[in-house]
């Protein structure tokens, strides 16, 4: 009963070509965000930001899932109403972040694994009694001179299978985010053989700690070169080079496939996603699940000021209609100034 339960919510986060929005940046990470836009960094404002999406009106015609850091999930609006009630409200399944940051690898401190595990037993029957019913964990691996080396895949997919079983105890579907970074002037072909390698370790760890995959997703990088390197890939290049990388790297029982931007620009990532989507049938449904590249440009209109509130909505909406579009594989680069 309890892996068909898990079944279930795999199922309905990935229906309608609709995706999930990562929403889960630590306090940290948006207050650097608030400072570049001019607006004081401290939790008041990282509350208003964070209202500026979870009510925008009409948020659950294009997502079907939300990521929230933990800080979120217990701020309300500026009503009162908590946001989680909202979005239980509206239908969109809370995703917590549950991982506590990235800490170098001892004997490697270029390389980095996922600070949290050791409480993360005590902590996920409080976000379950919340409403959440999936969790997302997080590592980054690193490519460079002699790395990433096994050592440090092995760590850090060992961590991952440990918190998606501790998860699926817990009635949690687990995300596990296996992140290879951009950072670098590496070309595609490496990336490849990186990914390639991070993700076989990662199913390797997983099915040695017996986790239910159909009940299990994969939030992944799309394979891109470093960007540093002179020469950018085309999407068509960037599709063709990430499915071949899953479809060598990912079981075919896995639950879903979701892709993270990781650095990539709007445009470049809606334009990736169009053409990946478009290599469908795939043995796993994909779709997307962003942050900068949908919130970026509301941010941006925002401005911290309360009248800027609707056109900031007004660029969130855009991008998520427009991802929308690319998770059905029907988007274009003129869809950029028609859809509003």
């Amino acid at each position: 009963m309890l892996n068909e339960e898990l079944h279930k919510i795999v199922n309905k986060v990935m229906s309608g070509h609709k995706g999930i929005l990562a929403s889960d940046e630590s306090p940290s990470s948006i207050d650097k965000k608030l400072v570049e836009i001019g607006v004081e960094a401290n939790e008041e404002n990282r509350r208003r930001y964070r209202e500026i999406f979870i009510n925008t009106p009409d948020l659950e015609k294009y997502i079907n899932g939300i990521i929230l850091h933990e800080e979120t999930l217990w701020q309300a609006d500026s009503n009162g109403k908590e946001f989680r009630k909202t979005l239980l409200e509206k239908g969109i399944e809370i995703i917590i972040k549950v991982d506590r940051g990235l800490v170098e690898l001892p004997d490697s401190p270029q390389e980095v694994f996922t600070a949290g595990l050791e409480t993360l037993s005590d902590r996920l029957p409080l976000y379950h009694e919340t409403g959440a019913k999936l969790a997302k964990w997080r590592s980054a691996i690193r490519i460079g001179e002699n790395i990433p080396t096994q050592n440090c895949l092995d760590r850090n997919a060992q961590d991952l299978a440990d918190y998606a079983l501790l998860c699926q105890t817990n009635y949690m579907v687990p995300i596990v985010e296996p992140e290879v970074l951009i950072d670098g002037d590496h070309d595609i072909g490496k990336a490849e053989e990186v990914t390639t390698r991070t993700l076989k370790t990662v199913f390797e760890h997983l099915k040695a700690k017996n986790v239910d995959l159909k009940g299990t997703m994969l939030k992944t990088s799309m394979v891109l070169q470093g960007k540093d390197y002179p020469n950018k890939a085309t999407p068509v290049q960037v599709a063709e080079t990430t499915v071949r990388t899953l479809l060598s790297s990912v079981p075919e029982d896995l639950g879903a496939v979701v892709f993270l931007s990781g650095g990539q620009g709007p445009q470049e990532a809606t334009a990736n996603l169009n053409e990946i989507a478009k290599k469908e049938p795939l043995p796993w449904g994909v779709a997307f699940s962003f942050l900068r590249a949908i919130e970026g440009p509301a941010a941006t209109a925002w401005q911290g000021q309360d009248e800027n509130v609707e056109a900031a909505r007004n660029e969130f909406i855009k991008r998520l209609k427009l991802n929308v579009t690319a998770d059905a594989g029907e988007y274009g680069p003129h869809l950029e100034e028609s859809v509003i």
